[in-house]
């Protein structure tokens, strides 16, 4: 086994059936520090920009961090990159669990999947050994049943990652599902599984990750766990309660996008807040493997109308299937996620489409004719019924499966679709929070909370407190928190870790694995380089600096409730700073930047 990275990958051709084991490229994985940035560079290198990400050239790279399954806490994290289906930018998906670890200790840095098979297929990863199966028995099965099955046939202690029907019926959203409920959630990654007719991807691995210099790994491990273990977030509010501790404080601000993000506040929020999940379905909380803060969260039902266990749900989607289609019916929000676990669907896209329907239904541009049922704000039964025909690909759903941006597209209103570059919003209202405004308009992926966080600092006051309001630094801010996230994903190390770690601690456990001798400096420089070279993925794939934006009503309907009444997005007064502080030519990377950065 190597230090930090093993120094292989796993090719895959699913058109010839084969399975080869190549070095990695040391020297990428040294500038691009693993992980989604090696994996982003390797798509860079071998896929064109401009393909039909469902086409068999397209290819699915599934990505360990060189901190992936170390005992530092929470670094067991795994990303899927390729080009998404959904927006036609770089996808990269992120996931925790058991299956990143394992597939890691099999030993290898990258799994790179090409080609399409003819039949449905499954890749079977025994450490050295790697073969494809047939997995005509498995396809139509949910995720959860998939999972049983392949263990049973394959090796009772094998972590599986898969798809479910969504996948299967190229949803634009679809996820890969590993563990059963955890997921590489957005962009329609497992839509691009199912293009390829790959139905799972299941592991068995032995081995283990050394470190170059044990005693500082040892000492920087320490650190980072005492580092958590102290700071409330980490320590107190995501143990307690998960991420669905947001829901009454983002409420509370003004700034929880309710009914299609019509308005910024929800009268209900109490009855899907994360105090209520915890009253009512919670049973305990769970962690991914060595995650010492346990944010996961496992609950079941059991009520005349809906019965299930499973995970969740977390904060985005209580928004997603609560507030954003002004659902307070608790149960039918755990119901609905437990059916998106199962069919392999991203809950955020998921929620935000069923709400942009109820809006286009209510406002006459959808009928009953076209939906088959009313789909009113607030109705929680209809919204689980549209979750498992999206799921299922039928009726209605077909349309749905397509996204919120398409579906508003087709009814003449795309201006109804809350997204950024084809994908949907996440809970949080870029008119109450300035900065998550810009970050949403920048997102090499589309709109997305987890390339820059920053409610941390201008909600949540980490690591110090912002004016939500004000626009004056965020530019700054913004690239800040890009670069970083970046960095973090692509060691392998949890964002969430970074309510009490910062790039030092991130450097110091990099440094020891790997054997380099980085400078933050340096980290903070492949942050950028990282995400820089994504913007160049998009703009070859013909998404250019005009889709750096919001839609309408955020950037001119002021909000109508709430703290934050009256505000709009100030996106267009942030935008030019944010370029010139990326040094990027109104959004199109300037060619000294390019060079500095390695990247021409």
């Amino acid at each position: 086994m190597g230090n930090g990275w093993h120094g292989k990958l796993l090719r895959v051709n699913l058109t010839e059936k084969s399975c080869t084991i190549e070095p990695l490229n040391l020297e990428w994985a040294a500038a691009y520090v693993g992980g989604r940035g090696l994996a982003s560079k390797y798509l860079m290198d071998e896929v064109d920009p401009a393909i039909d990400a469902l086409a068999p050239g397209n290819k699915l790279i599934l990505a360990t961090g060189p901190l992936t399954g170390t005992y530092g806490a929470a670094n067991g994290r795994y990303m899927v990159v390729t080009k998404s289906p959904l927006t036609g930018t770089i996808a990269c998906s992120n996931s925790g669990g058991y299956f990143p670890c394992e597939l890691k200790y099999a030993g290898y840095d990258l799994v790179i999947i090409e080609g399409r098979a003819e039949t449905p297929l499954y890749l079977k990863i025994h450490n050295d050994t790697a073969e494809l199966a047939d997995a005509s028995h498995l396809w139509g099965k949910t995720t959860d049943q998939t999972e049983d099955a392949i263990r049973a046939e394959f090796h009772g202690d094998a972590k599986v990652a898969c798809i479910g029907p969504a996948g299967e019926k190229l949803v634009h959203f679809a996820c890969i599902v590993n563990d059963k409920h955890r997921a590489a959630g957005r962009s329609g990654v497992g839509a691009v599984m199912g293009s390829k007719n790959l139905k799972a991807v299941a592991v068995r691995g032995t081995g283990g990750v050394t470190a170059a210099d044990r005693a500082a790994f040892r000492d920087g491990a320490r650190e980072t766990l005492k580092m958590l273990r102290q700071h409330p977030v980490s320590a107190e509010g995501l143990p307690a309660l998960g991420t669905a501790v947001l829901v009454n404080i983002i409420n509370q601000s003004g700034a929880l996008p309710t009914r299609n993000s019509q308005c910024g506040t929800f009268d209900k929020a109490e009855d899907i807040s994360g105090e209520r999940l915890a009253q009512t379905f919670l049973k305990r909380n769970k962690g991914c493997m060595g995650c010492v803060i346990g944010c996961g969260r496992v609950t079941r039902l059991a009520e005349p109308r809906f019965s299930g266990s499973g995970e969740g749900p977390e904060y985005e989607t209580l928004w997603s299937l609560g507030a954003a289609c002004g659902v307070s019916d608790l149960a039918a929000i755990v119901k609905a996620n437990y059916l998106c676990d199962e069919y392999g669907m991203d809950t955020i896209t998921m929620g935000s489409t069923v709400a942009c329907a109820m809006e286009l239904y209510e406002k006459g541009l959808l009928s009953d004719a076209d939906t088959g049922m009313p789909l009113r704000f607030g109705d929680g039964n209809a919204m689980v019924r549209l979750v498992e025909l999206t799921g299922k690909g039928e009726g209605f759903g077909t349309r749905a499966g397509l996204g919120s941006y398409r579906l508003a597209e087709s009814c003449g209103a795309p201006e109804l679709s809350m997204t950024v570059k084809k994908q949907e919003f996440p809970a949080y209202d870029g008119r109450a929070i300035q900065g998550m405004g810009l970050e949403y308009a920048t997102s090499n992926r589309g709109a997305c909370h987890v390339r820059g966080y920053l409610v941390s600092p201008e909600i949540l006051g980490v690591p110090e407190k912002l004016d939500p309001e004000a626009i004056e630094g965020k530019a700054a801010w913004a690239k800040a928190f890009q670069d970083v996230t970046a960095v973090v994903d692509s060691a392998g190390v949890c964002l969430f870790t970074t309510f009490a770690i910062g790039i030092p601690q991130v450097t110091k456990l990099f440094n020891a694995a790997t054997g380099h001798a980085f400078t933050e400096e340096q980290m903070m420089e492949a942050g950028d380089r990282i995400y820089t070279m994504e913007r160049l993925f998009n703009l070859k794939a013909g998404i250019d600096p005009s889709q750096d934006t919001l839609p309408r009503r955020i950037l001119s309907e002021p909000l109508p409730d709430g703290p934050m009444k009256g505000a709009v997005s100030r996106l267009p007064e942030m935008l030019s700073e944010y370029y010139r502080v990326r040094g990027w030519d109104e959004g199109i990377p300037s060619a000294e930047k390019v060079k500095a950065l390695g990247l021409s």
